[in-house]
């Protein structure tokens, strides 16, 4: 990518009519579809660093459809009905997402392969056969179940035993799509000033070191940042995921690997893994490092740490040995939100003027996108089939104080750690130390 030139900050105290704190792809969406929708509306939207900064520059890239870790709670909440049209509204954000790049020529390394998820023991093979069945009960998931020698033929990691593809996913360049979204909004007339922290948000204010912004509404689009925000501590925790990237491998490799569908590719370790095949035939591969830090603080450059790194080139090679001579070019790691229940929301209060959108738990590269028109429909007062979803005003407690809070989350991925290792010895059963951690998480 070129050079990025940076915005100016906060000249000063101002009035708008939506001040958005936060300039990835949350906040980015919102303004998209409002400014759309309505003109002439000022807006404002407000950024610590420069857009994209956070996760939704630094992430894996799988645009897709999850709507897993929610649909049994919006489900309990709304009904089953109102689960089917959240998972049919994010199998649209998908294609959305896409004709949106298209139409405004943001070149992102977009490709619709789907997303399949691996089994490489018996354990896996469990999970992965009994989130079929599951999956397979509710319309629009259209999930299909890979034999091994249909998973060999796709995509050749070494020892599968089988895999779940569904068509609803897309890969792309995340740093590519935040950067060409925030030129996309700036031609509709949207002001974004990078460089400006904002300290609070209050009803019709956000509070920055160089002025505030009044507006009759305020949107908190902060995601894994939200607990720097005064009063947010507990709100969502940030967790870290990390990412390397190979150099390019040679067409050898891909003869004898395949994966020319592009899929994006996970796996049913509880420690899971993420994966894409790069537009340039890099392999990008990333999962869980240091994912928690005492009383949630956050990193703010990416820094990833030389375990982590070489964790995840270890498990690469374990995956593809053909690659086991190839470089890591590139490390860098993200931070995302994630509330108490493991379920995204958005919602706004009438009487305030405040929202707020995230806790997307690691796939926000499309929910940002369902998020930012659901958030516009409501600014402006529109009841839409978005405004009725169960998502919409989803609310949970709060995480525990420090250090019950710190204990917890490094307890539950020491948990899945061990987890992790007994399965790969052998048994065709979930650890039961994993599901213990989940019943103690709540997730």
């Amino acid at each position: 990518m070129p050079p990025r030139t940076p915005r100016a900050p906060l000249p000063g105290s101002t009035d708008a009519d939506v001040c958005i704190v936060g300039a990835g792809f949350t906040g980015l969406w919102t303004a998209y579809y409002l400014k759309r929708l309505q003109p002439d509306l000022r807006i404002v939207v407000l950024e610590q660093r420069f857009a994209g900064f956070g996760a939704s520059g630094r992430n894996g890239g799988w645009l897709t459809n999850s709507v897993t870790a929610g649909r049994a709670r919006y489900a309990a909440s709304h009904g089953r009905d109102a689960a089917i049209a959240q998972q049919l509204a994010m199998n649209r954000t998908v294609d959305e997402v896409i004709a949106v790049a298209s139409a405004e020529r943001i070149e992102a390394d977009i490709h619709k392969g789907g997303e399949v998820n691996i089994a490489l023991n018996a354990a896996q093979e469990a999970r992965l056969r009994a989130e079929h069945s599951s999956e397979a009960s509710w319309p629009y998931t259209d999930v299909e179940l890979w034999e091994r020698e249909r998973m060999t033929e796709r995509i050749g990691v070494d020892g599968v035993r089988a895999g779940l593809w569904h068509p609803h996913c897309a890969r792309i360049h995340p740093a590519k799509l935040v950067a060409g979204l925030a030129e996309a909004v700036e031609r509709l007339g949207v002001v974004i000033h990078e460089s400006t922290h904002v300290r609070e948000i209050l009803p019709g204010l956000a509070r920055t070191g160089r002025g505030d912004v009044r507006a009759a509404h305020v949107l908190r689009a902060t995601e894994g940042f939200t607990a720097r925000l005064r009063g947010e501590r507990r709100t969502w925790l940030p967790l870290n995921s990390s990412l390397i990237v190979t150099d390019p491998l040679p067409q050898s490799f891909w003869d004898q690997v395949g994966w020319a569908g592009r899929e994006t590719l996970g796996d049913f370790a509880h420690v899971y893994m993420y994966a894409q095949r790069t537009a340039d035939d890099r392999i990008a591969f990333g999962g869980r490092g240091v994912p928690y830090r005492f009383g949630s603080r956050v990193d703010d450059d990416g820094t990833t740490q030389a375990s982590t790194v070489q964790a995840l080139t270890a498990l690469l090679r374990r995956f593809f040995p053909a690659a086991s001579e190839v470089p890591v070019a590139h490390a860098w790691s993200g931070v995302l939100g994630v509330p108490r229940d493991w379920a995204a929301t958005v919602g706004l209060d009438d009487a305030t003027g405040l929202g707020w959108a995230g806790g997307y738990v690691g796939t926000g590269v499309a929910t940002t996108n369902l998020a930012g028109r659901t958030l516009a429909d409501m600014v402006l007062r529109r009841d839409t089939e978005l405004t009725r979803l169960p998502w919409v005003d989803h609310r949970v407690r709060r995480w525990e104080p420090e250090p019950l809070r710190w204990l917890g989350v490094s307890g539950m991925y020491a948990a899945y750690r061990y987890a992790d290792r007994v399965e790969a010895r052998g048994g065709a059963r979930t650890s039961p130390v994993a599901r213990v951690a989940d019943v103690i998480v709540g997730h």
